[in-house]
């Protein structure tokens, strides 16, 4: 590194540590080293950050957080880096809580608001705090895909409040959608089955053990060269020495709650929580799927999570009751029902209901996503206007989908081969493949670490836990009792 880039690297350290610093009673210890006139500024491993119920951490393979690798340079040109939208205090991922104190701190022109597509729209004016409200309100990005050619479905955008939902990419002629997302967490990478939330940047499947940390590599080596390109508007290919850098810090890092205020530490008295444990979680693709996917041919067992079961009836009652959300969460009968994905499935043999829980779509063991790449719908995108049905139409009620483009798709036929019109606020992977069969599709994302980093869904549409609750609760009928939801609320938040 120049040391002009040294310089300025550590500017922007020294303002981090003071955002930080005041967003966290217990800031990150940065410490500087000089080794041959280098200075280096590394984040201690398991540094703890504050969140609303407890502290969380990062454990890192290797030993601590460079600050200074290429992870946190700029590799672009509007001054972006990895760490812009992925910071250890904000669970490796991006908070509205955040991002509102650094919009007023440097009146909305850190980097991180950047209009290409930090701003509701690419032409926003610096510092206008209203045409940045989807990143400061829910923590979204916005996403531009262009459909591919040969999409089966036509697409129009029938509600677009900043004249961005549906535009024709220049290039191509061909229509570009844009859709709003939470930035997905850069931690616990080892355990993907998919990328992105629409399954982008799976160039190379993750699905097979053998060949699964290669094509990790090649996956995240995509990702990241895109990320360059789009979100920091790089115009150079990073060094193969930059390329290799930031893969191995991206797979180095595990993210999980590490202490909660009520219960303790989330390792005392035989309790398997924290990062360093989720760290030496056993994992391969397909690992307990519970559709019969799982490669050694073992059954699917609900108990995907089995960190708290030392705590049952524990005389700690925050203890008790997190052991008590485990249980709900692996046991509280779900019966599944509209998921486009599983119940319309022709693999599956498009089961009209399945009879499960939430292990069932979130099946790997103490990590909570699934094990096979299978994106869902369950109707976070959809727009209860249009929706007929009453689980679905109460589920969204539980839950507030900021002001978003709305679009509606044609061309399609259901199991019946009836033409169907879907309304979304995001066609998900159908963006991606044009095909009728994804359209509303994402993936299913990993569990751990979920109190650092609200809001919920990948369009930020529950504003906390208790909504993500009543939302499938409501969505499914499953009639959970008060206390069943508080239970399952503490389990979630000491993940």
């Amino acid at each position: 590194m120049r040391p002009t880039h040294v310089k300025l690297s550590l500017l922007l350290l020294a303002f981090a540590t003071t955002l930080l610093s005041a967003c966290n009673p217990v800031a990150p210890t940065l410490t500087a080293t000089s080794n041959g006139g280098a200075t280096t500024s590394t984040l201690a491993n398991l540094t703890p950050f504050t969140d609303s119920t407890g502290t969380f951490a990062t454990y890192t393979t290797l030993g601590s957080i460079d600050l200074t690798s290429p992870f946190f340079q700029s590799l672009g040109t509007n001054g972006r880096t990895c760490g812009t939208c992925h910071q250890a205090a904000q669970g490796m991922s991006l908070t509205p809580t955040a991002a509102t104190a650094l919009f007023a701190s440097t009146n909305g022109t850190d980097p991180l608001f950047a209009a290409v597509d930090g701003a509701n729209y690419p032409t926003a004016p610096t510092g206008d705090a209203a045409s940045h409200s989807l990143l400061l309100n829910n923590g979204l990005i916005r996403i531009a895909e262009t459909l591919p050619a040969g999409t089966q479905f036509t697409i129009t955008c029938i509600h677009d409040p900043y004249n961005i939902g549906l535009v024709t990419d220049p290039a191509t002629g061909r229509p570009t959608v844009s859709v709003y997302r939470r930035p997905l967490p850069s931690t616990s990478l080892p355990y993907l089955s998919a990328v992105m939330w629409d399954t982008r940047e799976t160039v190379s499947p993750l699905t097979t053990a053998s060949t699964f940390s290669a094509a990790l590599n090649a996956d995240l080596t995509q990702q990241l060269l895109d990320a360059i390109t789009t979100h920091a508007q790089g115009t150079a290919v990073p060094t193969a020495a930059q390329q290799a850098s930031i893969l191995q810090l991206e797979q180095s890092l595990f993210t999980a709650q590490s202490l909660d205020n009520a219960a303790g530490s989330l390792t005392a008295a035989g309790a398997q929580g924290g990062p360093t444990n989720l760290a030496a979680q056993s994992y391969y693709p397909g690992i307990n799927d519970a559709f019969g996917g799982d490669p050694t041919g073992a059954a699917f067992n609900p108990a995907v999570f089995t960190l708290y079961g030392k705590w049952n009836n524990s005389s700690v009652a925050a203890q008790a009751s997190i052991a008590r959300g485990q249980g709900v969460f692996n046991n509280a009968p779900i019966n599944i029902t509209n998921v486009r994905g599983i119940n319309d499935n022709t693999a599956l043999g498009s089961p009209a209901s399945v009879k499960g829980s939430c292990a069932t779509c979130h099946d790997a063991p103490n990590l909570g996503h699934h094990s096979v790449p299978l994106p869902m719908d369950t109707a976070t995108s959809r727009i209860a206007a249009d929706e007929t049905n009453n689980g679905i139409i109460a589920g969204l009620g539980q839950i507030a989908a900021p002001a978003l483009p709305i679009f509606q798709i044609t061309g399609c036929k259901d199991a019946n081969n009836h033409p169907v019109t879907y309304t979304t606020t995001d066609p998900g992977k159908a963006l991606l493949t044009g095909q009728c069969a994804d359209v509303n599709r994402v993936k299913v994302p990993l569990l751990r670490g979920l109190a650092a980093r609200a809001p919920y869904f990948h369009n930020g549409s529950a504003a906390n836990l208790q909504q993500l609750v009543n939302f499938y609760d409501s969505r499914f009928g499953m009639g959970l009792t008060p206390a069943q939801k508080t239970d399952l609320i503490n389990f979630l938040n000491a993940l």
